[in-house]
């Protein structure tokens, strides 16, 4: 069994989670577009590919899974997920399972306007959001909502270009330079991160994780502390089933006088997954244990509170 991991970057951890998973029994084959993506080298193999935006990038993967017989493929990146969601059928023509989420889940969870809207509709609490800027205007007017705000790409991760606005003015001046920007509100509490596995034989949610997120940098959790709540653990279960993810998420919660804000979901490996896995969540048998033709069964908590997670700088060096 070969898995093959797209737009691997820096997540080393997950490669080697992977190799240590198989134990033997298969290969993991990760690529980049660029050479000095340090994950790469973690892998078996690996592969140097064009852009995902290439003309040629899918032949380029589907070669690669022919190549070396792989069983299953993930990518580490949001915009890649809707890729290999539409493009299921021709994988599966050819052996390869995609371990994700459907299409439709994958669009409405990288544009931000459309999971504010589901979340709304579906009567979960969410930050108020806004592609008006002139409704914002009249909300704030009324005391509906107040400043400060995030001003975000509607369609964006990694919390790239998104600014934090006290005035009026700075609101007019971003959104004078960017036609597809969206106001969010600032939702000042707890931030949680929840990394969940959803059986994709089954459709159950078989494991969550939730850590109290206490240091961020370059939108990746830094430092965090694992902790339970079943009144959570019951959200989430009630929010994924609905929704109907299948696979690897992570989600973004806020926690605000004890109520439970549901703030973003990535239908991937989040960048704070390894504190799941140090912690016994180890996901990446149940993906195995899947592409075997394996149910997983439900075991949801099973980690020790109070465990804290912290990242440090690690440098790979390698000769040209």
């Amino acid at each position: 069994m070969n898995i093959l991991i797209l737009s691997a970057g820096t997540r080393n951890k997950v490669v080697q989670y992977f190799k240590t998973a198989l134990k033997g029994k298969g290969i993991v084959i990760a690529t980049d577009c660029s050479e000095i993506a340090p994950a790469i080298y973690d892998a078996d193999k690996h592969y140097i590919v064009p852009r995902m935006d290439d003309p040629q990038y899918l032949d380029v993967i589907f070669g690669i899974c022919k190549e070396n017989n792989v069983s299953g493929v993930l990518s580490l990146i949001d915009p890649e997920l809707s890729l290999l969601a539409a493009h299921l059928d021709e994988f599966r023509k050819i052996g390869v399972t995609v371990i994700g989420s459907k299409y439709d889940l994958c669009e409405i969870s990288l544009d931000k306007m459309q999971m504010f809207r589901w979340l709304t509709e579906h009567g979960y609490k969410t930050a108020r959001s806004y592609v008006d800027k002139e409704t914002f205007y009249q909300d704030v007017k009324a005391g509906v909502i107040n400043y400060p705000v995030f001003v975000k790409p509607v369609r964006g991760s990694a919390s790239i270009a998104i600014s934090k606005v006290s005035d009026r003015e700075t609101v007019d001046l971003l959104f004078t330079h960017d036609d597809n920007l969206m106001i969010q509100e600032f939702l000042n509490g707890q931030e949680i991160g929840a990394d969940v596995y959803i059986d994709m034989i089954s459709g159950e949610i078989v494991s969550i994780f939730t850590k109290k997120k206490i240091k961020m940098r370059a939108g990746e959790t830094d430092k965090a502390i694992s902790f339970k709540d079943d009144k959570l653990f019951a959200l989430i279960e009630r929010f994924v089933s609905e929704a109907g993810y299948r696979g690897q998420i992570d989600i973004d919660i806020f926690d605000i006088n004890g109520e439970y804000y549901i703030s973003e979901v990535n239908p991937r490996f989040g960048g704070g997954y390894p504190h799941a896995y140090e912690c016994g969540c180890d996901h990446m048998k149940l993906i195995i244990e899947n592409l075997g033709g394996r149910e997983n069964q439900k075991n949801i908590g099973a980690y020790d509170e109070g465990v804290y997670m912290m990242k440090y700088n690690e440098v790979m060096i390698r000769k040209q």
